[in-house]
Parts: structure tokens; C-alpha cells; sequence
């Protein structure tokens, strides 16, 4: 199903980061608060600088220890054995809930701002791995249990991303989140709309390949394998194999070669 079958919402502009940055009405102190903690307390958010600039960026395993012990006082919810590594940071962590065993490795970005009531939610046993980002800008997240996300990944929610359980992802793999209208020539595409075609939502036991892109709107069916550098645009079945720019279905994987 494309994108013009499906029912278009329209983003309110209004809550992306970049457009409150650029009206300037806050000053820079409330433009970064707003940003990292949001509508939380003051003291909430003094314990949020405290804890991620003294313990962010600390070394070895005093670092991973440190931050397992101090970062669950900033979450909504934390399970047991939660492994941080260095420079991951966390964007109204209030809105972000982690299951058991749960590993995030350096240099991600973990941002729940825009996720709703429905949260950011990295279920048991999920592995983010290093260099990603997982930005809930104006839709819910979650990722299911014993999921992989490969390093260098990039997963964007205007209007929601549901990954299933024991999803393997490769590396540089996107989940693209909406897109801007460019109809109008006399105004420059950033300043025009922005719209989804709906939610991505990725099936259990499923694998994407290295660099697969994921457009919105787009659903995967459990256990499908996507080729490496595919541009997936549309549904792909149960079971499927899809290669390609845009991607098509060369076979089932119960079929013989």
C-alpha cells in the first residue's frame, strides 16, 4: 500500500525541536530545558544535570557501574541489569521506559520528547548498538524484546514505530519518520507542512539488512528478511524476502532456490 492510500496526518510544526529554536521565544536556559526534561520539575532537572554531566562521559567499568546505579532515578521505569555506555545521551528521559537487561552502547541518543503517553519503550533484553539515534519526535516507540538495532542506525516516530520481538537490524539501517510537502515553489520545503502516512511497525523474528531505509506508513510482516541497501516504500508479507530500490518481494522463505 503506498503512502496516497493510506491516511495522511499532519504534524503540528509546532512541536518540532527546530521550529521552537527558531521562533526564539524562550529564553536559552527554558529552550534547553524544555529540550532535555521538559515540563518536569526544577529539581528534577538540576538531578538531571547533575547525574549526566558528572557521570556521561566516565570511563571503564566504574563509568558503566556508576551509571547503572545513578541514570534509573531519571527514567520512568528501569528493570534490572540496565548497561550504559559513554556519551549516550538522553533527551525527557520522564517518558522513556527500559525493560531487564537492557543495553544502550556509546554515543546514542535515546530522545522521548514528542512519544506521547504511550512513551519510548525498549522492552527486556533489547540492544541499542553504538551511534544511534532513537528520536520519538511526535509518536511512541517501542522496541521489542531481544531486538537488535545495528550500530550507526537512525530510527525516527512522527507517528509511531512499532519494532516486534527478536528483530536483528544491521548496521546504517533508517525507519524514516514523515516528509515535507513541496508542492509550493515560492516557499522554501522547510517552512512547508509536514505530514505521515502513518506508523512503521516491524514484525517479529524479522532482519533487515546493512543500510535497509524504512519509509512511514510502511509495515513488515513477521519473519521477513530485507536486503541490504533496499528502500522499502511498501507492505512487505509474512515470511518475505525484498531486495531492491524500491524494494520487491523475490521470494517466500519457505521456497526452495
Amino acid at each position: 500500500m503506498t503512502g496516497s492510500e493510506r491516511d495522511v496526518k499532519k504534524i503540528h510544526k509546532a512541536s518540532i525541536i527546530r521550529e521552537k529554536l527558531a521562533q526564539g521565544e524562550a529564553s536559552p536556559f527554558q529552550t534547553y530545558r524544555d529540550l532535555t526534561v521538559g515540563k518536569e520539575s526544577f529539581s528534577h532537572f538540576v538531578r538531571y544535570e547533575i547525574i549526566t554531566s558528572l557521570l556521561g562521559s566516565f570511563p571503564g567499568a566504574a563509568g558503566y557501574l556508576l551509571r547503572k546505579i545513578f541514570y534509573k532515578k531519571l527514567f520512568k521505569h528501569v528493570g534490572k541489569g540496565l548497561i550504559i555506555g559513554r556519551n549516550v545521551v538522553i533527551r525527557q528521559p520522564r517518558k522513556i521506559s527500559i525493560g531487564d537487561n537492557v543495553a544502550i552502547d556509546d554515543n546514542c541518543i535515546l530522545d522521548g520528547r514528542g512519544s506521547g503517553k504511550r512513551g519510548l519503550h525498549l522492552e527486556d533484553n533489547v540492544l541499542i548498538n553504538r551511534n544511534c539515534m532513537i528520536l520519538a519526535k511526535t509518536g511512541p516507540i517501542r522496541i521489542g524484546k531481544r531486538s537488535s538495532i545495528g550500530s550507526n542506525s537512525v530510527i525516527v516516530s512522527m507517528s509511531g514505530v512499532d519494532i516486534g520481538e527478536a528483530v536483528l537490524t544491521a548496521g546504517g539501517c533508517y525507519i524514516s519518520a514523515g516528509t515535507y510537502r513541496f508542492e509550493a515553489l515560492d516557499i522554501p520545503v522547510m517552512d512547508q507542512d509536514v505530514y505521515s502516512s502513518g506508523p512503521v511497525k516491524i514484525g517479529a523474528n524479522s532482519w533487515l539488512g546493512t543500510r535497509v531505509t524504512i519509509l512511514d506508513g510502511v509495515s513488515i510482516g513477521n519473519g521477513a528478511v530485507i536486503g541490504a541497501g533496499a528502500l522499502v516504500n511498501k507492505d512487505i508479507p509474512t515470511h518475505a524476502v525484498a531486495i531492491g530500490t524500491p524494494a520487491k518481494v523475490v521470494r517466500m522463505r519457505e521456497e526452495k532456490k
